[in-house]
């Protein structure tokens, strides 16, 4: 039960999941006694809530090597291995993002053919949303791994969003072909010479909302800040709006009268309506929680890996990759 705010965030978003879908039942694994005392007075199933007790958590700045050889006995380490015994179907985590996608590939072990797992999550586009990979799994990629994570986000946009033939995109610091890195036009050439993927060139950052796009794809590290610069844009135009309508009263007024519509635009960019990024290439469902995760945006989480779970997308991916890679 690790993430910046920990059991604050989570139980209430455990028990909002569990009030809306009847079918769902969670495994929350913690320290027993403080889940049982954040719970008290709560009303909810017992019979669809349970309790795996683990002492220890991971810290969010403990070294992933450090994590995997002495925190078997953390929540982390502990979901992982109830979901490589099949005790439960998904694992969702808030936690060590390094720490989590180490112990992921030793104790689910990776999908035949992966080198590594990336983390993919949508963002609201013009189309919808656009899968982004990776987005903090891997800082320093190869050409190869970058290719992989092609492999892996259109077998993902087929999956989710039956999307035939999903469009790819590398994000480059321009679409021109002679710009870039060795590694992104060794990749672009690795991508376009696969004939099962769409692959339509390089893609710059204010591409990322185009609804030209499907996926895009780059390292760990771009993907991150990426990310990170997306979110505070959001969160930045939503405080921007509500302070300038609350300057004066004839702000106020014009408030009221376009509220419907500022309602429904606030919506579109909240960060927390797209969490919950799937840790893709491991054998099993895991789901990435932002750390700083608030109720709303965990219980998104939460129903993400629900999802995930019905369509069966470990399978679903794993027999796409093995499809292009043949």
């Amino acid at each position: 039960m690790s993430g910046d705010h920990g059991l604050r965030s989570s139980i209430s978003a455990t028990l909002n999941a569990l009030n809306q879908n009847s079918a769902l039942h969670i495994s929350l694994v913690g320290d027993e006694s403080t889940i049982r005392s954040a719970l008290a007075e709560k009303t909810y199933d017992s019979a669809r809530l349970q309790i795996c007790h683990s002492p220890d958590v991971v810290a969010m700045d403990e070294l992933p090597s450090k994590a995997l050889r002495y925190k078997k006995n953390s929540s982390m380490y502990r979901a992982l291995e109830l979901l490589r015994d099949g005790e439960v179907a998904g694992m969702i985590s808030a936690g060590n993002t390094g720490a989590l996608v180490a112990m992921g590939c030793i104790i689910l072990d990776r999908l035949p053919g992966v080198r590594r797992p990336a983390i993919c999550a949508p963002l609201p586009a013009e189309n919808g949303f656009t899968l982004m990979l990776d987005l903090g799994a891997n800082i320093n990629c190869d050409a190869e791994q970058l290719y992989q994570f092609a492999v892996m986000g259109s077998s993902l946009s087929k999956a989710l969003d039956g999307r035939e033939s999903p469009r790819l995109a590398l994000l480059n610091v321009g679409a021109e072909l002679m710009k870039g890195t060795s590694i992104v036009k060794e990749a672009a050439e690795l991508i376009s010479a696969n004939p099962h993927l769409n692959y339509i060139g390089f893609a710059e950052g204010n591409d990322i909302f185009s609804e030209h796009i499907d996926v895009m794809i780059c390292d760990g590290f771009t993907g991150n800040v990426a990310l990170k610069v997306c979110e505070g844009t959001a969160n930045f135009i939503r405080g921007q709006l509500k302070a300038k309508f609350m300057q004066s009263l004839y702000g106020k007024l014009a408030a009221l009268v376009v509220k419907p519509v500022l309602s429904a635009f606030q919506k579109e960019i909240n960060p927390e309506r797209y969490n919950g990024a799937a840790l893709l290439g491991l054998n099993g469902v895991v789901i990435k929680s932002h750390g700083g995760s608030s109720a709303e945006s965990f219980e998104a989480a939460i129903h993400q890996a629900a999802r995930a779970v019905e369509c069966n997308l470990t399978q679903l991916i794993a027999t796409q990759i093995n499809t292009i890679e043949s």
